[in-house]
């Protein structure tokens, strides 16, 4: 984890990671967060649900990546110098760990704080099941911020094996080669209260 991201987390005030995609601020509690890194090379997993991109080993681990952009019926867009993936960690043991996920985001936009009097109630979309993963909604003074449940956003990872991944992996195949891969761990910026 990033030394920056660890300070911020001991400000007991700035509780959410924010994030873009596709034009749209969300967030993510700061607890379910684990570091903030730009793109690698990944391996594609042939029969893998849509929104699953593929794994990549990252600090020993096969994490399994997944595209917010295609998980809310978006259509896929291509990667920039902005384009960041939010490792956070899923499961009923998350924040003693849990099993990572990266989510792949256009932009991370800054660490904030969100209050009672900053919430909102979630939007009912009745049948769809994209909207299952708004646990909250902020407003603040850039507009209207969105907190993705995080277990829910990254369930359809939860059918990938990744035990049975870890020694079978291939060479990796960077599906962004437009950006040089890197474990390089990101500096969030913070927000003026």
């Amino acid at each position: 984890m990033s030394r920056s991201l660890a300070r911020q987390r001991s400000d007991r005030h700035k509780n959410l990671v924010g994030f873009e995609v596709a034009d749209v601020r969300y967030a993510a509690e700061i607890l379910r967060v684990r570091e903030i890194i730009n793109p690698m090379p990944l391996v594609l997993l042939p029969g893998a649900p849509p929104s699953v991109v593929g794994v990549a080993d990252h600090r020993g681990q096969v994490v399994p990546i997944l595209d917010l952009r295609t998980r809310f019926g978006l259509p896929r867009a291509p990667a920039s110098g902005r384009t960041k993936w939010v490792v956070v960690s899923r499961g009923a043991n998350a924040r003693e760990g849990g099993r990572p996920v990266a989510l792949i985001v256009d932009a991370v936009t800054e660490v904030f704080a969100a209050g009672v009097g900053d919430q909102r109630e979630v939007p009912h979309l009745a049948g769809d099941e994209r909207a299952k993963g708004i646990s909250a909604v902020y407003a603040t003074s850039e507009g209207l911020v969105f907190v993705l449940d995080v277990d829910t956003v990254t369930e359809p990872s939860a059918s990938i094996d990744v035990s049975s991944l870890s020694h079978a992996m291939g060479p990796p195949t960077s599906v962004f080669s437009s950006l040089e891969p890197s474990t390089s761990e990101l500096r969030v910026p913070e927000r003026d209260e």
